[in-house]
């Protein structure tokens, strides 16, 4: 028998170090230079790229903000030496006209208020991170500040006295250190504070009011028509049963909001009158347009398109057929087809005497366009749903909506979130279209203003410029449902 020696008697020869695997270089060695083709195209790309930089750096970075025409611009890139370079003097010249339109320039605080306040209300929903303290807290303050802009006497006074209650509810108080003054906290402040959603549910209300003006108590009189619905389900519920109460809760506020909150809200205001002065829908434009319409739209899109989702889904044949008619209808028209019925024929169908606003029109249209694909997303999020978690709720003795409530829909949902906010910025972006029915968006302002002697000629400024705005918004969207993904992972690895 052969002994076997597991020990080497020769020595090997000497051999180069294994290159890096980890650091800067061992990424590149990874990404761009694993081979000879990846290495070819990593040269072409990096040469593409300085071309296009080298071209684009110098007619970026150009000294024309000061530019009162396109002539003055190309007269003050000649001084410079250059042979050509942007006119970014229509960005300064028209910049207040791309964000506002024509919206007079005294009342521009109350759009500014209104997105203010935007944000403070979409904090309880989009984040976590901050308390109820806080969030009641930046309320008071958004408030304040506007008033420092716009208010004088008694709104001041009322204003500040709101912002030291706010501080004073929630834990805060004024100390004086070293001869200034400083906020901070208390300890056992207020323990429990009234739920941030309400000032949420509340801005849907005070938004339109502060962008078209007008009575308060219109908006108002419309938030009735949701106490309508509530209080007709909980009175005819007992005597037709759920389903027909579910019907007549439907029917009635869209009776009290055709019908009745006209000559509420004038019944009303003409006893006490608090109004701000009307702005005409004509007057509105550019980036304030677009985000008018988009909010709007993605906020009530998805409550309607997961009813729409649920309605499909229904044992109920009338409901279902209802639901699918709807969304296959919908998601077979043109958004634009859409647009040019809001904007002509809407009217038609509407009662004698009726005047719908043409954004109120165009909102109806988008909303209902974005929430019959919400529907299919979350139909999708529904469908990939185990049937395991429809039976454990059947066994925990849940009712229809609150299994709904409590089981599937918050994990459909977290499975449609891609898809969701994939709509979503679709229907931001769509809201370009609406130039094409007389609307001055941003895209609609710029054709506008290119028609203007000074500025005839002008491309790459205006339209790079409004690209670039409308990239922050989707980006942020994008980046925010990445968020969301990785706060409601659930899963272990």
């Amino acid at each position: 028998m052969k002994d076997v020696s597991y020990v080497r008697t020769e020595m090997l020869p000497e051999q180069d170090p294994p290159a890096s695997t980890s650091g800067v270089i061992g990424w590149m060695r990874q990404n761009l230079f694993d081979g000879i083709s990846n290495s070819i195209l990593t040269l072409a790309s990096l040469a593409f790229i300085y071309w296009v930089l080298s071209h684009f750096i110098p007619w970026f970075w150009s000294p024309t903000w000061s530019g009162g025409s396109l002539n003055q611009c190309r007269e003050i890139v000649a001084e410079a030496g250059k042979e050509s370079g942007a006119c970014w003097g229509v960005i300064n010249e028209r910049w207040p006209q791309i964000l506002y339109g024509f919206y007079p320039q005294e009342l521009r605080w109350r759009p500014n208020l209104a997105f203010a306040l935007m944000f403070v209300a979409l904090i309880p929903i989009l984040f976590s991170m901050i308390s109820r303290r806080m969030n009641w807290f930046l309320l008071a303050l958004v408030l304040f500040v506007a008033t420092l802009f716009v208010g004088s006497g008694w709104l001041l006074i009322v204003a500040q006295i709101a912002l030291v209650a706010a501080m004073v509810w929630t834990g805060w108080q004024i100390v004086t250190i070293n001869g200034a003054d400083r906020a901070e906290q208390i300890k056992g402040g207020a323990k429990r504070l009234p739920n941030p959603l309400f000032f949420t549910a509340t801005y849907v209300f005070l938004m339109p009011w502060l962008l078209w003006g007008g009575s308060i108590w219109a908006p108002i009189a419309t938030a009735l028509g949701f106490a309508v619905g509530w209080l007709a389900y909980r009175l005819l519920s007992p005597i037709i049963g759920g389903l027909g109460a579910l019907i007549v809760a439907i029917i009635a506020p869209v009776i009290w909001w055709l019908f009745l909150v006209g000559p509420v809200a004038a019944g009303i205001n003409a006893i006490l009158p608090i109004e701000l002065e009307p702005v005409q829908s004509r007057y509105f434009g550019g980036l304030l347009l677009s985000i008018t319409i988009g909010v709007v739209a993605i906020a009530v899109s998805l409550p309607l398109g997961i009813i729409l989702a649920l309605g499909r889904q229904s044992d109920l044949l009338l409901v279902k057929w209802m639901s699918v008619g709807f969304i296959e209808f919908i998601r077979g028209v043109p958004l634009i087809t859409l647009l040019f019925v809001a904007s002509f024929l809407l009217n038609v169908f509407m009662p004698p005497g009726t005047n719908f606003d043409i954004i109120l029109r165009v909102i109806i249209m988008a909303t209902l366009f974005s929430a019959a694909y919400i529907a299919e997303v979350v139909r999708g999020g529904l469908a990939a749903l185990p049937k395991g978690q429809y039976e454990a709720a059947d066994a925990l003795g849940l009712d229809y909506w609150k299994a709904q409530r409590l089981i599937i829909m918050p994990q459909a949902l977290k499975i449609s979130i891609p898809g969701i906010v994939s709509t979503f910025i679709g229907l931001f972006k769509d809201t370009t279209l609406v130039s094409i029915i007389g609307l001055l968006d941003p895209i609609g302002l710029s054709n506008s203003i290119r028609a203007d002697v000074n500025w005839n000629g002008i491309v790459w400024e205006l339209y790079g410029f409004i690209a670039l705005l409308f990239f922050i918004f989707t980006f942020s969207m994008s980046r925010y449902s990445m968020y969301l993904e990785r706060r409601l992972r659930t899963d272990h690895r």
